[in-house]
C-alpha cells in the first residue's frame, strides 16, 4: 500500500499542473478580453449612457467654451499627459481630439480622476485597455477643477 501512495501523489500533482488553466504569463489583453464582451466600436455607439465610475455622476457642458479654463487645461495636459497622449493621433493612449463625440463628459472626467477603478469596472475603459495593449492610464492625481480644465481644453481641439 505504501508503494502505491508515493506514485499516486505524484500523479495527482502532475494532473493538477496540467489542468488546462492558463499560466500567469497570460497577457493583459487575454485577461481583460474575458471580462469585457463588447468592442470599443460597439460601446462607442451608446457612449452617452456611460458616465464611468468615480466622483462625477453626471456632467453637462456649458454652450460656450471658457477660454481661460481651456488654457489652464492645455498647460496641465502638456505637463502631465503628453507622454502617452498625442492630440492628432493614437499613441500609447487615445487621442483626445473630438473625444466628446465618442465619450460622455462625465466619463472623461471620471477617467481622468479615477483611472484605476475605471479599468477594473467600466466596460468602455476595459475595452480601451485591451485596445491599447494593456497600457493603463496613469493616475495623475488631478483635482476636479484641474480635470475640468483639461476637459475644457479638449473642447478646443
Amino acid at each position: 500500500m505504501k508503494k502505491l501512495t508515493y506514485p499516486l501523489i505524484c500523479l495527482l500533482i502532475l494532473l493538477g499542473a496540467c489542468s488546462g488553466e492558463k499560466s500567469s504569463s497570460e497577457s493583459v489583453k487575454e485577461k481583460y478580453a474575458k471580462k469585457a464582451p463588447k468592442s470599443v466600436a460597439e460601446l462607442e455607439k451608446e457612449y452617452q449612457k456611460y458616465d464611468g465610475i468615480g466622483p462625477i455622476s453626471s456632467f453637462e457642458l456649458p454652450a460656450d467654451i471658457d477660454q481661460t479654463k481651456a488654457e489652464e487645461g492645455k498647460t496641465i495636459f502638456e505637463a502631465k499627459c503628453t507622454a502617452c497622449h498625442k492630440v492628432n493621433k493614437k499613441f500609447i493612449g487615445p487621442s483626445p481630439k473630438d473625444i466628446l463625440t465618442r465619450r460622455n463628459p462625465a466619463w472623461v472626467m471620471n477617467m481622468i480622476l479615477n483611472p484605476d477603478e475605471m479599468v477594473q469596472k467600466d466596460p468602455l475603459a476595459k475595452q480601451l485597455l485591451i485596445e491599447f495593449n494593456g497600457s493603463p492610464m496613469a493616475n495623475q492625481n488631478l483635482t476636479e477643477d484641474e480635470a475640468r480644465a483639461v476637459l475644457e481644453y479638449f473642447r478646443t481641439l
